[in-house]
C-alpha cells in the first residue's frame, strides 16, 4: 500500500486536473443556486494518512462542518467535504440569500450546507467517474458538526482505520460579492480495492 507515497508530481497533477474539472462543474451549479458568480480552484491535492489530515483542515479547537457521503458503484469508499465553521456559515448565508451569516448552525444553515456538500461531492465524483471510465453513485449526504479530529475519527466515518489513505483536495471559493477566498477540503477515502484502481488509472494517465 505504501506505493501511494511514490506518486510522481505528474501523477498528482493528473488527479488535480480531475479535481479541477469537478470544481468547474460545482462552481457552475453553486453560481446558479446563489445568483452570483462563484469560482472554485484547487490549489493543492495531496495524499496522507487519515491520522495526519486534521491539522490541514482547521485549528484543533475550531469546529468544522463536514458533509459525509458514501461512494457506491464500480468504486467504493467515502467522501467528506469539510468547511471551517466560519466558511460554512458564510456559504450557508449565500445559499439562503441572506446578507449576513448566522452565528450558529440552525436548521436552514444545516440544510444549505448539506446541499452545497451534495453538489460539490457529486461534481468531484462525476469527474473521477469520467476519468476512470467507471460508474460512481453518491449516497444522500449526512452532516456532522464537530472538531476536525472528531469528525475524522473512524466512528463518524464507519471506515477502516487511522492508517488508511486519503486524497485531500483543497478547494478555494472566490465569490464575486465577497472580496476574500473561502477554503474547504474535499476528502476522498477509497476502500482498498478502489484505491488500487485509482492508482492504476493515474499511472497510465
Amino acid at each position: 500500500m505504501d506505493d501511494i507515497r511514490t506518486l510522481k508530481p505528474n501523477q498528482l497533477d493528473a488527479l488535480r486536473e480531475v479535481a479541477n474539472i469537478g470544481a468547474g462543474h460545482a462552481a457552475t451549479a453553486l453560481s446558479q443556486m446563489v445568483g452570483q458568480t462563484i469560482m472554485i480552484s484547487v490549489p493543492t491535492i495531496n495524499v496522507a494518512r487519515l491520522e495526519e489530515v486534521p491539522p490541514q483542515l482547521a485549528e484543533p479547537e475550531e469546529p468544522v462542518a463536514a458533509v459525509l457521503m458514501h461512494m457506491m458503484g464500480d468504486l467504493t469508499g467515502r467522501t467528506l467535504l469539510v468547511f471551517p465553521k466560519r466558511t460554512a456559515l458564510q456559504l450557508a448565508a449565500m445559499l439562503c440569500r441572506r446578507a449576513e451569516p448566522a452565528e450558529e448552525f440552525g436548521e436552514m444553515e444545516q440544510s444549505a450546507i448539506k446541499e452545497a456538500g451534495n453538489i460539490l461531492s457529486s461534481a468531484y465524483m462525476n469527474a473521477l467517474s469520467d476519468f476512470m471510465g467507471m460508474m460512481l453513485l453518491p449516497s444522500p449526504p449526512s452532516l456532522a458538526i464537530d472538531m476536525s479530529t472528531a469528525v475524522l475519527t473512524t466512528a463518524y466515518l464507519q471506515f477502516g482505520s487511522d492508517k488508511d489513505y486519503v486524497f485531500c483536495v483543497e478547494s478555494e471559493f472566490l465569490m464575486s460579492d465577497i472580496d476574500e477566498k473561502l477554503r474547504g477540503f474535499f476528502l476522498l477515502l477509497p476502500d482498498a480495492a478502489s484505491l488500487q484502481a485509482i492508482l492504476k488509472a493515474v499511472r497510465v494517465a
